[in-house]
């Protein structure tokens, strides 16, 4: 475990670099700064100081000045005002079955680690060959390779207009590639939900692959989390232009049983045992299958509070959001090492999250449902058939003996959180 986590290192290190370089000076005046690896070299390695693959996990001075970075060479980087990531649109709820043949022994599809076993599971699985409506699909290309040169423009937002960057060969790493009759898919693969992510790992690759093949290249993203393979096709609608990327489709697998009844919720709702509330703040996480995906994070080592905000593409806030809605389930643990605030999962939080699919939702509804707030909301959203009024479940919160919920404000914002968690319980039934 770290102690100080790249994070910390990176703000430090690239504070020294601004410094020495009058980079915000520079780029104010000429809208753009090219450093280059030797000289980021000089405060620390250039590899761990370059890689931002979403918004939120760029340094501070970057944040703060609305800055973005992008390799030109193998050894030379831009930094500027561009647009140079894209928010998710949102995924369908809906969930489809997929089967992985008999015979295959080698992957442990209820326990994918790593992208490369997902992708891996979603080839075999024939999910890569459903999503891209083609059967003939063969692996292709992988790994590191050079870029090629290519140009390409960008928004700008400080000029307020596109700018133009240059590429000549460039590192490019594509997760995995597949081609079939007419077209190949290059994949960016993460085990991990974002807000946002870098167009450049889109981008490169599909500029490079443009330049070789005569088959359409498709840019496709894949989110495994949860047991649910989510993909996203995209196109550049015009390939030189940086920001064209558009969503073709959106679609979610699994290869376990996935149909959840109402029945079985609404019999989970009658059977809990409400328990007493946690001295710990209220959930203010809207999104619960974040939470799922912090938990399997944590089941593979644990982390200090920077490493989650870097590892996971949160900010320091939504961090301490995040794992306080983790405690208040009982599936995350908050301790000390070395001075050090770590969070770990709990042996409950260990057990539920090593749980086959269904049994794993089911047992989250339970953890959600044994807080009356939740409860007594659901009860609402069954009575009237749709989410009942924001002030009722104001009213049950108020009738629920939170811990450090006063101010009317604040139960206005947890209400969201409620109304949301009760949503994606909704959702999981078929």
């Amino acid at each position: 475990m770290t102690l100080k986590s790249d994070l910390c290192k990176n703000d430090i290190a690239w504070n020294l670099l601004f410094g020495k370089y009058h980079i915000i000076d520079q780029v104010d005046r000429y809208g753009f700064f090219e450093i280059s690896a030797t000289q980021i070299n000089e405060f620390r390695e250039a590899r761990l100081m370059t890689k931002f693959d979403h918004r939120a996990s760029l340094p501070d001075l970057f944040s703060k000045n609305d800055l973005a970075i992008l390799p030109v060479t193998r050894g030379t980087y831009v930094i500027s005002r561009i647009e140079a990531y894209k928010v998710f649109e949102q995924s369908t709820d809906e969930v489809e079955s997929a089967n992985i043949p008999d015979y295959i022994q080698s992957i442990d599809y209820e326990n994918i680690t790593s992208e490369a076993m997902a992708i891996n599971c979603a080839y075999v699985s024939e999910i890569l060959a459903d999503f891209l409506e083609d059967e003939a699909l063969l692996p292709t290309v992988s790994g590191r390779m050079s870029s090629a040169s290519f140009s390409f423009i960008i928004w700008n937002k400080q000029m307020k207009s596109d700018f133009s960057i240059n590429v000549v060969n460039s590192q490019v790493e594509i997760d995995g590639g597949y081609e079939g009759i007419r077209r190949i898919a290059l994949i960016e693969a993460k085990n991990y939900f974002s807000d946002d992510f870098l167009i450049r790992q889109l981008y490169y690759p599909y500029r490079l692959w443009t330049g070789k093949v005569q088959k359409q290249v498709i840019p496709i993203f894949l989110v495994y989390s949860n047991g649910v393979f989510s993909l996203y096709e995209y196109q550049f609608s015009d390939p030189e232009r940086y920001n064209s990327l558009t969503l073709v489709k959106q679609k979610n697998y699994s290869i376990e049983a996935a149909d959840i009844s109402l029945e079985e919720i609404v019999r989970l709702l009658n059977g809990v045992q409400v328990a007493q509330e946690p001295e710990v703040s209220f959930p203010q996480a809207n999104d619960f299958k974040r939470i799922i995906n912090l938990c399997e994070l944590l089941l593979q080592s644990d982390m200090i509070m920077d490493e989650i905000t870097q590892n996971y593409a949160f900010d320091r806030r939504q961090t301490n959001y995040y794992t306080d809605a983790g405690r208040y389930l009982g599936l995350i643990s908050k301790n000390r090492f070395n001075g050090e605030i770590t969070f770990s999962l709990t042996d409950e939080g260990r057990r539920i999250i090593r749980l086959p699919y269904k049994s794993r939702q089911l047992k989250f509804v339970e953890k959600i449902l044994e807080h009356r707030a939740f409860n007594e909301t659901l009860k609402l959203y069954l009575k009237y058939a749709q989410a009942p009024p924001r002030q009722e479940v104001i009213q049950v919160m108020h009738a629920s003996d939170l811990y450090q919920v006063e101010a009317d404000s604040t139960f206005g914002r947890r209400a969201s959180t409620i109304i949301s968690w009760i949503n994606w319980i909704l959702h999981l039934q078929k």
